[in-house]
């Protein structure tokens, strides 16, 4: 299974940018995708998620700002992210909880990350 992540840049404080990931492999199911985020020094944190029937879950530094959808037919994740500011500065990287076709285990597997820089 590969999480392929894209989207990221700089932008300027009151931006907007929109991250996308996709994933590919032996997928039987995928239950819930989501963003993370890792800033310089800091531990990585949840961003948002979704469930596989669309239910989201926001930080609360992020909420109304962010917003989280997934395409289940194209397995893909994105993340429209609004009002940045410099404390979104950091490396994003997707996440997905995944059933595949050779195993009925449920793993986690993640991206490659992609850096989001808000300059002010």
């Amino acid at each position: 299974v590969q999480l392929q992540a894209s989207g990221g840049g700089l932008v300027q404080a009151g931006g907007s940018l929109r991250l996308s990931c996709a994933a590919s492999g032996s997928i039987f199911s995928i239950n819930v995708m989501g963003w993370y985020r890792q800033a310089p020094g800091k531990q990585r944190e949840l961003v948002a998620s979704i469930t596989s029937g669309g239910r989201p879950t926001y930080e609360d530094s992020v909420k109304g700002r962010f917003t989280i959808a997934r395409d289940n037919a194209k397995k893909t994740v994105y993340l429209q992210m609004t009002s940045l500011e410099p404390e979104d500065t950091a490396v994003y990287y997707c996440n997905a909880m995944v059933v595949t076709t050779y195993s009925s285990y449920l793993g986690t597997y993640w991206g490659q990350g992609t850096l989001v820089t808000v300059s002010s």
